[in-house]
């Protein structure tokens, strides 16, 4: 294996109602994989955890019901008082645990699926993952010197997840994902791993996945990361806007790695 020498800690998030799915069978392979090569791995499932994804106001069991719901105050308030409900802080402090995040998942309606959208609204919360408190994002973010990687599985095929496929080139369809989330609170993004076709994989497709996952494992703390722009290396304005003559890298628009640095 070519993963670090030293044990990292590691935690998988995974997404998928059915026990028997291709996404189960690759988070365990994960799990396993990870743990040989002498890593410490945590694991939320979220749909066997029975993850609340609608963020209301149980979320703050301190905010009096009478009063107007301000998602980010109350969310800025209860992180900053220890306040918020269990659940999230559990998660919570297994980021702060983590040197790396894994999310494994089936691209629905591309996107997540609704559990797992709504753990991240649910756990990067104001003043945690982003806030005024916090490092500002794009640049060294909140949660600064952990490793991201999506893992993902689609329907259809890898040429209609390309620049002329009829969905569009998977790294616009992760954008906001890879450089809205991971990399707006400071999380390093590693490309994603996908896993096309699941829907009728073979048996000699699904071992060509998991070997070609394994790779992507073994290379989760020495790839790489995609090298995003930073707030404050000088391409932006003050208005979040790149300056004039400096333009997105990507047919699509929305790609703006920066590969030269």
């Amino acid at each position: 294996m070519t993963t670090a020498s030293q044990p990292r800690n590691v935690l998988l998030v995974t997404a998928h109602p059915e026990p028997s799915s291709l996404t189960a069978a690759l988070s365990s392979f994960a799990v396993d994989h990870l743990r040989a090569a002498g890593h410490r791995v945590r694991v939320s499932d979220l749909y066997a955890m029975k993850w609340r994804a609608v963020l209301d106001a149980d979320d703050f069991p301190d905010h009096p019901a009478d009063h107007r719901l301000e998602i980010l105050s109350a969310q800025g308030e209860a992180t900053r008082a220890g306040r918020l409900s269990p659940d999230i802080a559990a998660e919570q402090e297994k980021l702060l645990w983590s040197d790396a995040v894994i999310l494994q998942f089936p691209l629905w309606w591309f996107s997540v699926p609704a559990i797992l959208k709504g753990w991240i609204d649910r756990v990067f919360t104001f003043e945690f993952a982003h806030g005024p408190s916090v490092p500002p994002p794009y640049t060294e973010g909140a949660l600064a010197g952990r490793r991201a990687l999506l893992a993902t599985t689609t329907g259809a095929g890898g040429p209609a997840f390309s620049d002329r496929g009829a969905h569009g080139r998977l790294a616009d369809v992760l954008h906001p994902l890879q450089h809205g989330l991971f990399w707006f609170t400071g999380l390093a993004p590693l490309e994603p791993f996908a896993v096309h076709g699941a829907k009728d994989l073979s048996a000699h497709a699904f071992a060509a996945a998991r070997e070609e996952y394994g790779r992507r494992l073994d290379g989760l703390f020495t790839d790489e990361p995609i090298p995003y722009r930073t707030l404050n290396g000088g391409d932006y304005d003050r208005s979040m806007r790149l300056l004039p003559g400096i333009e997105p890298e990507g047919t699509a628009g929305l790609d703006i790695h920066l590969r030269s640095r």
